[in-house]
């Protein structure tokens, strides 16, 4: 079983400088957690305090029921993936992958049986013999992941594993670990502040931000049902689309509207904000990048934007186009087929689907959306 429980975890360090505040999360047997967020967010002393290289300041921390808080890191039975891989360079892949084995009395025989079986699934049987600094970073990679596996552990940590790989190794890698944790069928509890890593192995996202959690949540309902700003903001590339609007209401029909643009709703958000008390309010409206659908009939759409193409930027079969809207930048993603240049004057078109409304004050989501 490798089932952990955070109840009000917290971690200060000294002149009362608080890295992770009131951190309550429930990870389940089997799950592959992320834990994602800008740099300085809390993630990796959260992921530090599990293994037991933080000290624990405030709540309590379980692994199968059993609280943790005190209990040395050798005895909780967790293996931890390094950012640097923290392999020791005296010593053969061999002996770095036994070496923790050894220190628990292992035979000789069940550690080499164990080793061929770990290092026939990394494919890394040939490199057994090598020293780390005759290996490539992703096979350097390989061998941690492979130290962390032999010892068969309830809970594998990964602070950032990846960031030290080049972009075409990291989506190797990236697919090598999700297949190790279907093999393996172990928890695992992994740190990133790349968003795409985050929404591509996550079982369940915790997203943060100066130390709290702002939202827990699988890659589905984060990116269809973000809590807050912060999170509608960070989850996606590019990122969403912010716009302050006025909220009205003319006969019985609900606008969203700026100087230039008139955005109707339908019936039941229209029913939502009035409900809520912000007609005549100011809100701020979020539309994704690849909800923005380009139309050449300027008469023909109810619900669009209309800016100045500023700056393209190719990205393979897309392309990103920067408008300029009322003073404000707007990203659309788009085929990039279509033949534009700096000066254009667009128009692009979204449906009432796809419309995000945050309070502009707490910054909290507005109108609740339906995981499609």
């Amino acid at each position: 079983m490798g089932r952990l429980l955070f109840r009000n975890i917290e971690k200060t360090y000294k002149e009362n400088i608080q890295a992770v505040k009131d951190f309550n999360l429930e990870v389940e047997d089997k799950e592959f957690i992320v834990l994602v967020g800008p740099s300085g967010c809390g993630k990796s002393t959260t992921l530090r305090m599990v293994a037991g290289l933080e000290e624990i300041t405030g709540g309590e921390l379980y692994i199968d029921d059993v609280l943790v808080n005190d209990i040395s890191p050798k005895d909780r039975d967790i293996a931890m993936v390094f950012q640097n891989y923290a392999l020791y360079p005296h010593m053969t892949v061999y002996e770095n992958m036994a070496l923790g084995l050894e220190l628990r009395k292992v035979p000789k025989d069940k550690i080499a049986k164990k080793i061929e079986e770990v290092s026939r699934t990394l494919d890394i049987e040939d490199l057994l013999n090598r020293k780390p600094k005759a290996l490539s970073g992703g096979q350097q990679q390989r061998v941690a992941l492979g130290r962390a596996i032999v010892r068969n552990p309830k809970v594998f940590l990964m602070d950032e594993p990846l960031s030290n790989l080049d972009a075409k190794l990291r989506v190797q890698m990236r697919m090598e670990i999700i297949k190790l944790h279907n093999e393996l069928e172990t928890t695992f509890i992994y740190v990133t502040h790349d968003q795409t890593e985050a929404m591509t192995m996550g079982t369940r996202i915790v997203v943060m931000k100066d130390g709290y959690i702002q939202q827990v949540a699988t890659p589905k309902e984060l990116y269809y049902n973000p809590s807050n700003i912060f999170v509608a903001g960070f989850i996606g590339s590019p990122q969403m689309n912010f716009i302050d609007v006025n909220v009205e209401k003319i006969e019985d029909i609900v606008y969203l509207k700026t100087k230039e643009i008139e955005i109707k709703l339908n019936e039941q958000q229209g029913k939502e904000l009035e409900e809520k008390g912000y007609i005549g309010s100011k809100l701020i409206m979020g539309i994704r990048p690849e909800n923005l659908s380009p139309i050449d009939n300027f008469s023909s759409a109810t619900n669009y934007i209309e800016g100045e193409v500023d700056v393209i930027e190719m990205a393979g079969a897309e392309s990103f186009i920067h408008l300029i809207t009322e003073g404000e930048k707007v990203v659309a993603k788009v085929n990039s087929k279509k033949e534009l240049k700096k000066g254009d004057i667009l128009k692009f078109c979204f449906g009432y689907d796809d419309i995000y409304l945050f309070d502009k004050e707490s910054e909290n989501v507005v109108v609740t959306k339906k995981v499609l």
